[in-house]
């Protein structure tokens, strides 16, 4: 399946329109999370996903850490079916895209707990003790690159 990777300008109104149904069905519908999903951070985050049927099945996205320029954050990770592979591709070509677009050293992420052995098998690390973070335990975990 082949990654789309944009900027949020380069997004067209479908594009977004998908991205937003498909974070509100896994995040605020599935993992019953209440929060501000349109917090800013897209306008200057590089989205990666994958669309079949106009509809977007996986979706991360990937942004500077506010601070340091060296550093790209992941997040908002999703894949609206599970156990059929599409997680793992959708890492492995949003990794290569952040490489290639982003330049950076390190890929840092606040990954949901349940989750971490999946990540390891990409090379990221636990780098923190856990906490909550609405209402799901987290860790952050980071890869070098």
């Amino acid at each position: 399946m082949n990654i789309i990777s944009k900027k949020f300008s380069e997004l067209n109104t479908k594009e977004l329109y998908e991205i937003l149904k498909a974070r509100a069905e896994i995040f605020i519908m599935e993992q019953n999370i209440h929060y501000q999903d349109m917090d800013n951070v897209d306008y200057n985050s590089l989205h990666c996903f994958f669309m079949r049927n106009d509809k977007v099945i996986a979706y991360l996205r990937a942004f500077y850490q506010y601070d340091n320029k060296d550093i790209v954050r992941i997040g908002r990770v999703l894949t609206l079916k599970h156990g059929n592979g599409i997680g793992r591709e959708l890492i492995e070509k949003s990794l290569k895209a952040i490489k290639e677009k982003m330049k950076c050293k390190k890929i840092s992420m606040n990954a949901q707990k349940q989750v971490v052995g999946f990540y390891e098998k990409f090379g990221f690390k636990v780098v923190s003790d856990d906490f909550l973070e609405e209402g799901i335990i987290h860790v952050v975990m980071e890869l070098e690159l």
